[in-house]
């Protein structure tokens, strides 16, 4: 099935000047690239983006970091895009992340992992309309 997913290329790997190499991941392994800007998240966005952390030790952390510089927000598309995405980006933390994936290669710690990717359909289409309201969302 064709799905839709968010990825955001965090302020690290923006301030690192990777986000060519991050988005040639996606498209080596025939996603499309639908929309991107690059854009700086507002603590509001932040908030709303990492709601379900409120409240945990890391949440502060989450939210200074995503906010301390601009960030890339792509919407990728194509055929099992949310798993392909997760599986392209690798585990969050860059010492559980496979070989030859972007937060293998690219991340430097659990927070500075580079990338973000939506993790269920549901939470892309939501994902889409936090940081893309312009776009129509189908």
């Amino acid at each position: 099935m064709i799905e839709k997913s968010v990825v955001l290329i965090k302020p690290d790997g923006v301030e690192r000047n990777i986000i060519g190499n991050i988005l040639s991941c996606y498209e080596d392994n025939g996603l499309k690239i639908v929309a991107l800007k690059l854009m700086k998240a507002t603590r509001e966005i932040a908030e709303k983006h990492y709601s379900q952390h409120k409240g945990k030790d890391f949440y502060e952390e989450l939210i200074t970091f995503i906010t301390r510089n601009p960030l890339c927000a792509v919407i990728i598309q194509g055929e099992d895009a949310v798993a392909r995405i997760r599986s392209i980006n690798g585990a969050t933390s860059p010492t559980d992340a496979a070989e030859g994936t972007i937060r293998h290669r690219y991340a430097r710690s659990k927070t500075e992992n580079c990338v973000h990717a939506s993790d269920t359909v549901e939470s892309a289409k939501e994902e889409i309309a936090l940081w893309f309201p312009e776009v129509e969302n189908n």
